[in-house]
């Protein structure tokens, strides 16, 4: 996964089969859908692998109770199954997660466990797990931060947890130990057309300031909520395609919940669920879905969705957040089909996928969640070589091991993440010596030069936010150790000093956006 062997191919001038614009979770799945059936494929992002939708989520691989309440049971069973196939072929970074949804009157024990019954019967084989009514005393035990004033009980039922953008990384080099390309940092500028249909695309390296024709026979436009900037080089009088969605978290210290497990509210008062939930020694609660207007790749969470959080969670734990017990907080934007009748509320617009094919045959996915990622891909492998009269070719992504897997993860380590990766890097670590760069948050030196030799890490926010969850987890922390981090860095790419401070003031930058303000 060496950027410069990418760039030396482009520079061949060959005719891809296909390209795909956009490096999230929708556009990694289908290149690597693509050249796991034989196809040429390179895909390019114009930030970084995962930096925007992708690795802002909840960190849940879930079915989604929310959709079965909206009677939505084919994404719920598509999702389901999509989530058992991806805890089989990523176990390092995909774990079975218990959630307790606590009761506290008779009808809703009645109606969620129904509810969480029908979900498991809709997952089928691929169930995480069995759904039980718990009673009181063992709801307390299991969540000892638990408001238990009127409790009777709860609904204790299973669903899947990862670490998104870790995900999206091994994808990425899956894609290449398949024989594919991928490259961050390449934005496309603009399309060019041969007897009325899309055949190429002209892109800009953002490093270099080099520009490129890439020619392909098939174009994908998987850039989530930027899709309509590229459907509109295409056709600039095209009508908006989705509607922007944000949904924003807040991180915590584990001492609020003092569980392994994570607790899911049905009904807040916007009439969302909310989690909140143990992920990598700290507590993720959220999430918010709040129309927005325009997309940007660094949303800021709004104060509104702050202190909606912080309200919900204080109602249902016995320790009450504050302000100043924020870790670090993050937004994401959803790029959900935009709804035929106007409206802004977003969470009732469905979370289906839905590809279109322009005239020209530029292909663009819209809509879609991490968990369907690999299931959009084949659906767009499929629907190119429909449209393009390509001969039918069998897709093998659901039994496909994702880079890293491990079936001997142990989640107690704080390496585990990199699974079978684990032993090269901890040679590197050994050689390296005794650098850890936060005792905090568990990283060491190795692990920068690791993101910069094996997986394509450019920046320092590359790093501290998605090679590392740095900035999730621990934002103030992560200001901390930014300058050595590039330091680090320029030692390893060969650049100056004042290369290290751009850096640091970039990152400085964004990170100051996750820090809460406690006034």
């Amino acid at each position: 996964m060496k950027r410069e062997d990418v760039i030396a191919k482009i520079n061949e001038e060959i005719i891809w089969d296909v390209l795909v614009i956009g490096g999230g979770a929708t556009g990694l799945g289908i290149a690597l859908e693509a050249c796991t059936r034989g196809y040429s494929t390179l895909l390019v992002e114009q930030s970084d692998f995962a930096k925007s939708t992708s690795s802002k989520s909840t960190k849940l691989v879930h079915g989604g109770v929310r959709y079965l309440a909206q009677g939505n049971v084919k994404l719920v069973r598509e999702a389901s199954v999509e989530r058992g196939l991806l805890y089989k072929n990523a176990p390092h970074l995909v774990k079975n997660l218990r959630f307790i949804i606590p009761v506290y009157t008779r009808w809703n024990r009645l109606k969620y466990t129904i509810g969480l019954k029908l979900y498991d019967w809709i997952s089928g084989s691929l169930s995480l797990g069995s759904s039980v009514f718990i009673g009181r005393k063992e709801v307390i035990k299991n969540l000892p931060t638990i408001n238990s004033k009127k409790l009777r009980g709860g609904v204790l039922y299973h669903d899947g947890q990862f670490d998104d953008a870790r995900l999206a990384i091994n994808i990425a080099q899956s894609i290449f130990d398949n024989g594919g390309f991928a490259i961050n940092y390449m934005q496309v500028k603009s399309m060019l057309r041969e007897k009325e249909k899309v055949c190429a695309a002209i892109i800009a390296d953002k490093e270099s300031s080099k520009e490129f024709i890439i020619k392909a026979k098939a174009i994908v436009n998987a850039t989530g909520i930027f899709v309509d900037d590229i459907i509109r080089m295409d056709d600039p009088k095209a009508q908006k395609s989705i509607a922007v969605s944000q949904g924003a978290h807040i991180v915590l210290d584990k001492k609020f919940l003092q569980s392994d497990d994570a607790i899911m509210i049905p009904k807040t008062s916007d009439g969302r669920v909310l989690f909140i939930v143990p992920w990598h020694g700290k507590l993720i609660a959220g999430t918010t879905d709040t129309p927005v207007q325009s997309a940007s790749l660094e949303p800021i969470a709004l104060e509104k969705e702050i202190q909606f959080i912080l309200q919900t969670a204080t109602s249902y734990l016995t320790l009450k957040p504050s302000r100043k017990d924020v870790l670090s907080i993050f937004a994401g934007l959803r790029p959900l089909a935009a709804p035929k009748e106007k409206g802004n509320d977003t969470k009732e617009i469905s979370r289906s996928h839905k590809i279109i094919v322009s005239p020209s045959k530029l292909f663009t996915i819209i809509g879609g969640k991490w968990t369907t990622y690999r299931k959009m891909g084949e659906e767009m492998i499929d629907k190119i070589e429909n449209e393009l009269h390509w001969n039918s070719t069998a897709s093998i992504t659901s039994s496909l091991h994702i880079h890293g897997y491990s079936n001997t993860t142990h989640i107690q380590d704080p390496l585990y993440f990199y699974g079978s990766d684990k032993a090269p890097l901890k040679n590197l670590i050994a050689k390296t010596g005794d650098v850890w760069i936060s005792d905090m948050l568990c990283i060491h030196k190795a692990q920068v030069i690791w993101a910069i030799r094996e997986e394509m890490a450019m920046t320092v926010e590359d790093i501290l936010s998605r090679r590392t969850r740095a900035i999730l987890l621990d934002a103030k922390e992560s200001l901390h150790i930014a300058s050595v981090v590039a330091e680090i860095m320029a030692e390893e790419m060969n650049k100056d000093q004042i290369w290290i401070e751009e850096q640091v003031k970039a990152f400085s930058k964004v990170a100051k956006n996750y820090v809460i303000n406690e006034a």
